[in-house]
């Protein structure tokens, strides 16, 4: 009887392990399904891709603005750059990637994934990881209100800029990347903007626009004014921004394919056709092209191209850049000089209107007779044009309204605008008690 029982107990232990191993099979299998294979080359590609991003802002977007303004305030643009890429990372983490990101509603998303909460494990479909996905996109958000930050240089307080800029982005921002990136209303009428022509270039520059009328002009204006201090850091700086656009848009297709190398051969011709055109505008009418124009026409394409890098062919956005730099051209000089507007470095004539061109442009140059991907959601060229007007009529409209209220919001309270004789002392000494230079 003992050996017979003893017998028994091995059968059942047996019976037992082997339970247990088809069990761990089953939660093995049930967890591959539920997280997908790292794809590891194309992680690789949106992490390098988030590194080109944030060079557009620092140093490259830095040193474009710095060395278009008076010596006396480089720092103070650099320091701008450098306090907008401080706060907005930490209010992307703590809410703004799950505002923008997890289902919520229509308007705005909600707080699943505040303080990135779960992403860190997370496995998108395509193999990527979330939490690289919400390191790429932290980067769009920084630069956009760092953008706008050229429409009212050499004369905005510090206080004004960081607060402007952190109040821009909860209420311009983040639901407006949330209605076109998100699944959020824009979305679903058909909208599309591969790479933030809308989200970002026409935000930036209508909020430019606005601020920089209630802001008001820099003493001087417009016929009194110091030209670009150093257009060699200008130029190095654009240089640093066409390289880092290559991340910007190609990196938008999160995966290293072959969508991502359309995207950014379509950037490349399109800052090429528009550098071109823009010095070949200014040797026609002032008789000699200059380095300032040429980087100029090279943002302008490069913000005309950015909604449409991943649907159209290289024909058509080497025509989108020229038509960018053409149309960027022409709004400078009607801004300035008609309207009299101080929009200082050209945030809305070059951002504002290359941005909106080519999110409504994209409607005809990604039809596949003309080289593009074609629609989604079964529109046509016309519906297209119609979601595409209505997304950018939206999000200018949105960017108008909250940054008027923002300016005057804080005009009231803490201050705009720094005083005459700190102008004329310029910010860098008068704001943070530092020069760039020794201009003794």
């Amino acid at each position: 009887m003992v050996s017979g029982d003893s017998g028994a107990a091995r059968r059942l232990l047996r019976l037992f392990v082997t339970a247990l191993g088809c069990l761990a099979a089953t939660v093995g299998s049930a967890r591959a399904a539920a997280s997908p294979a790292l794809d590891s080359g194309g992680t690789a590609w949106v992490l390098m891709a988030s590194a080109l991003v944030l060079l557009m802002t620092l140093p490259g977007l830095a040193l474009f603005y710095g060395g278009l303004v008076r010596a006396r305030n480089l720092l103070s643009v650099l320091m701008h750059c450098f306090v907008i890429c401080c706060v907005v990372s930490l209010l992307w983490a703590a809410f703004g990637y799950s505002l923008v990101f997890t289902a919520g509603n229509a308007v705005i998303g909600s707080l699943d994934a505040a303080f990135l909460t779960h992403v860190r494990e997370h496995v998108l479909p395509n193999g990527v990881p979330e939490a690289a996905v919400a390191l790429f996109q932290m980067t769009f958000a920084i630069i956009t209100p760092a953008l706008i930050i050229g429409a009212f240089t050499e004369r905005a307080r510090f206080g004004f800029v960081v607060l402007f800029s952190a109040i821009w982005l909860v209420v311009v921002y983040l639901p407006i990347a949330h209605w076109v990136w998100g699944g959020g209303w824009l979305a679903a009428w058909g909208t599309i903007d591969f790479a933030g022509g809308i989200v970002v270039h026409t935000t930036a520059g209508v909020s430019a626009l606005v601020a920089a009328i209630l802001v008001g002009a820099r003493d001087g204006f417009p016929h009194r004014l110091e030209p670009p201090h150093s257009p060699g850091m200008t130029m190095a700086g654009a240089g640093m921004l066409w390289v880092g656009w290559f991340g910007f848009n190609g990196g938008s297709a999160l995966a290293a394919d072959t969508a991502a190398a359309s995207a950014i051969l379509a950037t490349h011709f399109a800052a090429a056709a528009a550098g071109l055109c823009w010095i070949t505008l200014e040797r026609l009418r002032f008789g000699k092209p200059t380095s300032v124009g040429i980087v100029t026409g090279c943002v302008a394409g490069l913000a005309t191209i950015t909604p449409a890098s991943g649907y159209v062919g290289p024909l058509g956005a080497a025509v989108m850049g020229a038509s960018g730099g053409i149309l960027c051209f022409f709004a400078t000089g009607i801004v300035k000089n008609r309207l009299k507007i101080d929009d200082s470095l050209d945030v809305f004539a070059v951002h504002g209107i290359g941005g909106m061109l080519g999110s409504l442009l994209v409607a005809a140059f990604a039809l596949p007779v003309l080289g593009g991907i074609g629609f989604g959601h079964d529109l046509s060229a016309s519906g297209q044009l119609g979601a595409q007007a209505i997304g950018v009529a939206a999000a200018a409209v949105w960017s108008a309204v909250c940054t008027f209220a923002i300016v005057k919001l804080l005009g009231a309270t803490i201050g705009v605008r720094v005083s005459i004789d700190e102008q004329h002392e310029g910010l860098d000494l008068a704001t943070h008690g530092e020069r760039a230079y020794d201009l003794a």
